[in-house]
């Protein structure tokens, strides 16, 4: 995105596997899209299922592991850029455990298979870090959110953050589908699993966090 957005542009913080990790053109062919060239890409086959469906909600968001949920801005897009600068710069990098495809309440999805602080650690520096930037949610995005039925800490950290899922609610995955039968599941898994190979076990190490953008809510980042 070049110059200042339009007001109803999203900006986020992602972690996302290097452009030349196995795991970016494995993920990226897995969802169908090519989250940094935008590009569509063909994806593999399921046998009695529709890939296409029931990857859309990820493929809209690229391959990627929330950090920073999207916002809308309440500074200018240079200050946001300057601020996610400046946090990307006192970070310390870290190894990122092994990944493995698990099941998360009904998503399939990528996710750490050890804890690992620095990626909890990671996550809360950039809700906290570029919050001054972030305008409160519309209040169609709270209903929305409040839908979907949340304990009071997540109503509270709602309001303070504009996202119910942060901090000790916070969950590392890249989503790889949406929320599947178990009858999709028994298929999905071993294919998405085979399909990806080792690329998610390898070592890996965190340098960088990315940003990522949305022309408007919904629009793809």
């Amino acid at each position: 995105m070049i110059g200042a957005p339009r007001p109803e542009a999203r900006l986020a913080l992602y972690w996302a596997p290097d452009l030349d990790d196995p795991l970016h053109a494995l993920g990226s062919a897995w969802l169908g899209r090519d989250a940094e060239t935008g590009a569509p890409l063909p994806q593999p086959k399921l046998p009695g299922l529709d890939i296409a469906e029931l990857t859309a909600d990820p493929r809209g968001y690229g391959l990627h592991a929330t950090l920073k949920p999207p916002f809308r801005l309440a500074l200018s897009w240079a200050e946001a850029v300057a601020a996610a600068a400046a946090l990307a710069a006192r970070l310390a990098p870290f190894d990122l455990p092994p990944l493995a495809v698990q099941d998360l309440q009904g998503f399939l999805a990528l996710r750490e298979s050890a804890p690992c602080p620095g990626l909890r650690d990671l996550a809360d520096a950039c809700v906290e870090a570029l919050d001054p930037c972030r305008a409160p949610p519309a209040e169609a995005e709270l209903a929305r959110r409040r839908r979907s039925g949340l304990s009071p800490r997540q109503e509270a950290l709602l309001d303070r953050w504009g996202y119910p899922y942060v901090f000790e609610e916070w969950r590392f995955h890249v989503t790889l589908t949406r929320r599947l039968t178990p009858a999709e599941k028994a298929v999905v898994l071993p294919a998405v699993t085979d399909f990806l190979g080792d690329a998610p076990a390898r070592p890996r190490r965190v340098t960088a966090i990315c940003l990522f953008t949305q022309a408007a809510a919904g629009a793809p980042s």
